[in-house]
């Protein structure tokens, strides 16, 4: 490992290696020597040719003793580090393995354990679990967790909203897989770190343990008990105590530089961060209304958190091969809506819904076993941040196959060469070396196209794209929505595409949802779009876009005033406060959304003006 290879991480190396093998070595070398009986004639001597540390009160040979109670000290160490990390990792991680509401509580006694000192923590189950070593294991092993879980739970927090680990929920992968696999990967580097002061740590509990006379009893005797009888002859014989001492500071700090280096290697060695309107299918698109042919039925959708409700009442279908654009200020509730349907809400957020189907499922009382499987297979998700669509710990080609290997049955090869034949069918130059890369050797597009790729593992039946195109440069931006478009119409699946951008939908879409403060105030098509938009606020994003023929001498045109806030969305129509055509009867009551438009000035003829004029 090149962290080793650098003089300290060699000299940490060498250090730890010696401890280790001494621990190994010493009780069958010098066992017999270290356990020889009392020589009264030898007592308290100092060092000498025949006594290298001198003796203790028994006349025997300290430094042997030292050297066999190695691995009594380090095992018990080491036991204590194990429980204690695998305690704090298991509680730290309490939110992401048992969900946000007993997270909560986990949490809550995490942090009123951390707020005592770890010795004192020590000291009070040493009480409860009695004295020796199994005591003394549990004791320091319960101390350490807590610290050790508040950290793994900060680090947890940061990396469970990322978009690759929504992507293995909507894979249907478990949870202890998702924390294996995909978290703890991105957070081993501080983990590793901490784990190994913490074993150095325990080496100086366990000291101070035994040194108590609450640790290792006799007749067995740790670096800690030989501490304890050496301070009692500190003055006259000084050796007898600065020895284990030693021993006790050069192993702790063996640990800790040595996992210091290891951690540096293991950790994260690649950065984190490092148009025009297509062709449509010549073949028509499935327009009956049979509703075997509905892919996706929304019906009263609500998602709310403590205060606020971001999502008020969405209601809309999409069928078979149909392509239907989402467009909307950010904070209208547009990828609430696809997290929503794809089940990503977790508490303390609420779903509520008078009908939530997918394929012909209700999902709205929380995916089964059968409904991930679904999901996983016929649903895909491209979300909007291509650098942290994946993990980057990890090969893209093992990332593609994983849903493939959870949900299909597919062995590790087998699912590997569908992951490249994916790879193959989004594009992507020489898929095989591609699939054997890591996220950060793949440009934005690239990234795009290998999460459109994952989706396609499965068998699509709905594409739910959001903002599939942010941080992309035009060109790219244009190659990703036409192989969305040429995805949908060689796999027939519906698409869900998700914008800020009207124009970009219009590309794409044969319909587009309108929505302002957690609601669909217009569906109209996109034929119509520039030409019979109804809605003021779809008039304003209209305007809002410049063209060719747009005026440069004069201002852009803008949509007046601020968005709705979530947590306080006016009585009445939500669009009143920024709207021309607005009156009382806006300002009293929600327009319904009937013949496609919520507004209740919908028949007039003339558009508003635009703030220049």
């Amino acid at each position: 490992m090149p962290r080793l290879r650098t003089p300290l991480g060699g000299t940490a190396a060498v250090l730890l290696v010696a401890v280790l093998a001494t621990a190994v070595l010493a009780p069958p070398l010098w066992g017999e020597k270290a356990a020889a009986a009392a020589d009264t004639a030898n007592i308290l001597q100092g060092a000498s040719a025949a006594h290298w540390a001198g003796t203790d009160g028994l006349g025997r040979d300290i430094f042997f003793r030292v050297l066999v109670a190695t691995r009594l000290s380090v095992l018990l160490a080491l036991l204590a580090t194990g429980l204690g990390v695998l305690t704090g990792l298991l509680l730290g991680a309490a939110p992401l393995l048992v969900g946000a509401r007993v997270g909560r509580l986990v949490t809550a006694a995490v942090n009123i354990a951390v707020a005592f000192p770890g010795l004192l923590l020590a000291l009070s189950f040493a009480v409860v679990f009695g004295v020796g070593g199994t005591g003394a294991v549990l004791a320091i092993g319960f101390a350490i967790a807590p610290a050790f879980a508040r950290l793994t739970g900060t680090l947890v927090a940061t990396v469970a909203e990322r978009d690759y680990i929504a992507a293995a929920r909507i894979a249907g992968v478990g949870r202890l897989r998702i924390l294996v696999r995909h978290v703890l990967p991105n957070i081993g580097e501080p983990l590793v770190v901490n784990a190994t002061v913490a074993a150095g740590g325990s080496l100086l509990a366990f000291a101070g343990l035994s040194y108590l006379g609450l640790g290792v009893q006799a007749p067995a005797y740790d670096w800690g008990r030989l501490l304890g009888e050496g301070l009692n002859s500190l003055y006259m014989h000084p050796l007898a105590a600065l020895v284990p001492g030693g021993a006790v500071v050069l192993a702790g700090l063996a640990l800790n530089l040595t996992g210091e280096a290891v951690a540096r290697g293991i950790g994260q060695t690649t950065p984190l961060f490092t148009a025009v309107r297509r062709r449509r299918p010549e073949a028509p698109l499935p327009s009956n209304q049979d509703s075997a042919d509905v892919v996706l039925a929304v019906e009263g959708l609500h998602v709310s958190f403590p205060g606020v409700t971001p999502v008020r009442g969405v209601s809309f279908t999409v069928r078979r091969g149909e392509a239907v654009g989402v467009v909307g200020e950010s904070g209208s509730g547009k990828s609430l809506t696809a997290l929503a349907i794809a089940q990503l809400i977790e508490e303390p957020g609420q779903v509520r819904a008078e009908r939530l189907e997918f394929a012909g499922e209700d999902l709205r009382h929380g995916p089964s076993r059968a409904q991930r499987r679904l999901l996983g297979t016929s649903l895909a998700m491209v979300f909007q941040d291509p650098m942290t669509s994946f993990n980057p710990t990890q090969r893209i080609g093992r990332q593609l196959a994983e849903p493939a290997r959870a949900h299909q049955g597919l062995s590790r090869r087998r699912a590997f060469d569908r992951a490249v034949d994916r790879l193959r069918a989004v594009r992507l130059p020489a898929p095989e070396r591609r699939a054997h890369q890591f996220p950060h050797e793949f440009s934005g597009g690239m990234r795009q196209r290998a999460m459109i790729g994952m989706g396609l593992m499965g068998t699509p039946m709905l594409i739910l794209a959001d903002e599939p195109t942010t941080a992309l440069d035009v060109t790219v931006q244009r190659q990703v929505l036409a192989l969305l478009e040429d995805v949908r119409a060689t796999t027939a699946a519906a698409l869900v595409l998700i914008s800020h951008d009207i124009t970009v939908v219009g590309q794409v879409c044969e319909r587009v949802l309108v929505m302002y403060a957690g609601r669909i105030v217009e569906d109209v098509a996109t034929a119509e779009l520039s030409t019979a938009a109804r809605h003021p606020y779809t008039q304003a994003l209209l305007a809002a876009v410049p063209h060719l023929g747009t005026d440069r001498d004069r201002p852009l045109t803008v949509i007046p005033g601020r968005p709705a806030d979530p947590g306080d969305t006016p009585v009445g129509c939500a669009f009143a406060p920024r709207c021309a055509y607005a009156d009382d009867l806006c300002r009293r009551a929600d327009p319904p959304l009937e013949g496609g438009v919520a507004c209740w000035h919908a028949d007039r003829t003339v558009a508003p003006p635009g703030p220049g004029g």
